[in-house]
């Protein structure tokens, strides 16, 4: 996970696979660093960790706005 305002990595999580709990373990431990208050954007791809329910149950409990890229949609 990425602070996009002072660029700062704040969380991330490392495994073989790409599953639901290592974005969740990422963004688990970004909220720690920067206990950002409700009301947070937090942008992604279309992942299917990021639409995973245990994702999605872990911004709402934050109340947090996801947000996801469209396909083929690139931010550089």
């Amino acid at each position: 996970m990425i602070d996009l305002y002072s660029r700062k990595v704040v969380g991330w999580s490392m495994g073989s696979r790409m599953k639901a709990q290592l974005v969740c373990d990422a963004l688990t431990m970004a909220i720690w660093q920067r206990q950002p208050k409700a009301g947070l954007i937090v942008h992604s791809d279309q992942g299917v960790q990021y639409a995973s329910h245990q994702y999605r149950r872990l911004l709402k409990s934050n109340g947090f706005v996801g947000s996801m890229s469209k396909k083929g949609c690139s931010l550089g």
